[in-house]
């Protein structure tokens, strides 16, 4: 999805990653998987523009933060999500077979952190589905990686009304 200062953000976290990526347990990285006739998409009725199709570049994890996590000692776990045709996911815990992966995770965490391109529409959904299961005391936001839509408004009233830490 096209969102001001992705890029930025996502050079940046590739930089925090190799700099902090062998300090945690497990990362995970989530794509939006969409088939070609996605729901969301603007021609068919959906609000977004077409983003994120299967097997396109736009799909892809974003190169230099794919090489980040590959030059990490930590295990990267790749989930996708949007991948039904008649069903939007904003948050990887709505995909049902990648949630389960997630919680089949091998790893005992401490902190479970949060960031991703589209703040106020994935990472929000993210962490409104999180917050239940993980709470508040072990759930993260790095936003200065979560670029928004909105400018980061509705993230950052999320965070501050839920009492939820940033890093």
């Amino acid at each position: 999805l096209p969102v001001p200062g992705a890029a930025e953000a996502m050079n940046q976290l590739a930089d925090y990653v190799k700099a902090n990526g062998d300090d945690y347990a497990l990362m995970v990285v989530t794509n939006d998987w969409h088939p070609y006739d996605h729901c969301s998409f603007a021609p068919n009725g959906g609000p977004w523009p077409v983003h994120c199709v299967q097997n396109s570049e736009g799909a892809a994890t974003y190169w230099p933060l794919l090489e980040a996590l590959y030059q990490s000692e930590t295990e990267t776990l790749f989930l996708q999500k949007g991948d039904l045709r008649h069903r939007e996911e904003y948050s990887i815990v709505q995909n049902t077979l990648d949630n389960s992966l997630l919680a089949d995770a091998d790893c005992q965490y401490q902190h479970v952190d949060v960031c991703g391109i589209a703040g106020d529409v994935c990472v929000l959904n993210t962490l409104r589905d999180l917050l239940p299961i993980v709470g508040t005391d072990r759930l993260r936001v790095l936003t200065r990686f979560a670029p928004s839509l909105d400018g980061g408004k509705a993230l950052q009233t999320f965070i501050d009304e839920n009492g939820i830490a940033t890093l």
